[in-house]
């Protein structure tokens, strides 16, 4: 599922900019796919919680974005590019929430943050080959073949998810529900989300982060793409590889650290991440900072892919509501992701790289504002208590 989810992801840059695109209109293009995302992620969430046919969200989602990544090839006409990331993205909205109760409903909350994050591992190790076969195969036989390669996931990820037993997904453990409550859930999902201070303070906190981090990855391989010399796929393809590894170790040590100490430090080391890989990327666009900017990167994204499903899993564990609320803290990051790749294409476009990459880092310290203002706060609703702390 990890290459099938995006389409063609950080590729669709380079891709534009071999057709004669600007940076400017491409982050512009990236960000109106993140924002129909964005709006999505939420009734996604909602979905999922009333609907007991979760699998089929995934298979849907599949054959939506293979779909969404053959209409760029066909054509790269500016709305027929945005057309295509739309529906990518909402495709890719029900993933994620998806995937969150189908887990959730498996191994029960005591579970969910140990099997959540062999998920994530499993998945970086995904976005490794799918990462190294693209790069090859756009190399080998040009772009077009990237695009086939997420088809050809699409169609395993379909064949995989209809290999789990329907009745194997508890649908009241799937919504945070015990046995003993009503699979109705009276409780309103609006008062759920906003009278929970510590959902807002993690959904402000990811919104500031995102709005740094969605641009870094696309403009470090537009950077290189411009200013290096070589094959810019391969670079791409290079980027993803070293972040997804550092993913998959940070992924599995994200269920150590939470175990031990709750999710309040392994969020906060996920943010302090940030501006130290914008300064990085900011000093070195080159082969050798490849390797740290993208470290970086796999530290913050890595914890964060357990961390958040976690938290926001502990937090609403009883109302009914985990995977609206799922969407929603997805819903509010996402609106800094979206924005993020026109901000970035745009600066970088006026400013250069390098102070693009400076002023993208600095978002984070709001962030981690936050995170250490409300600690008090944050550090008692974080802490993983023995009641659903995962089994030894």
């Amino acid at each position: 599922m990890a290459d099938m989810q995006a389409g063609i992801g950080p590729f669709l840059g380079v891709f534009l900019l071999a057709h004669g695109w600007k940076s400017g209109l491409i982050g512009s293009v990236m960000t109106i796919g993140g924002v129909a995302g964005m709006l999505m992620t939420a009734p996604a969430g909602a979905l999922i919680d009333a609907t007991t046919r979760k699998r089929m969200y995934v298979v849907i989602a599949a054959v939506a974005t293979t779909l969404a990544s053959a209409i760029i090839l066909l054509s790269q006409n500016f709305w027929l590019v945005c057309l295509s990331q739309v529906a990518t993205a909402v495709a890719g909205s029900a993933i994620g929430p998806a995937v969150v109760g189908i887990t959730l409903g498996i191994v029960k909350q005591t579970e969910f943050t140990r099997q959540n994050g062999y998920n994530q591992a499993y998945n970086h190790a995904g976005n490794v080959v799918g990462a190294a076969l693209s790069g090859y195969l756009g190399m080998r036989f040009g772009m077009p073949a990237v695009f086939y390669l997420a088809a050809l996931f699409g169609v395993l990820a379909i064949v995989s998810v209809l290999l789990i037993p329907a009745k194997a997904i508890d649908d009241k453990a799937a919504r945070g529900l015990s046995d003993k409550q009503d699979n109705n859930a009276p409780t309103n999902a609006f008062q759920v989300l906003f009278k929970n201070k510590s959902m807002l303070i993690l959904a402000a906190a990811l919104a500031c982060f995102h709005l740094g981090n969605g641009a870094m990855l696309p403009l470090f391989g537009l950077a290189a793409a411009t200013k290096l010399p070589g094959n810019p796929t391969i670079f791409v393809a290079v980027t993803i590889i070293i972040a997804q590894l550092a993913m998959i170790v940070m992924s599995l040590a994200a269920v150590r650290m939470t175990e031990r100490s709750g999710y309040w430090i392994v969020l906060l080391i996920s943010f302090i991440a940030l501006p130290v890989r914008g300064l990085v990327a900011s000093q070195m666009i080159s082969y050798t900072g490849l390797f740290p900017v993208q470290i970086l990167d796999g530290i913050g994204a890595g914890l964060q892919s357990v961390a958040v499903p976690g938290l926001v899993a502990h937090l609403l564990n009883g109302t009914g509501r985990v995977n609206i609320g799922q969407g929603a803290v997805m819903t509010v990051q996402g609106i800094g992701a979206s924005l993020s790749p026109a901000i970035g294409g745009w600066l970088a476009q006026s400013i250069g790289y390098s102070s693009t990459f400076l002023l993208l880092g600095s978002f984070a310290s709001v962030s981690i504002l936050l995170w250490v203002v409300f600690g008090a706060t944050l550090k008692s609703e974080c802490a993983v208590t023995p009641a659903v702390a995962p089994a030894h």
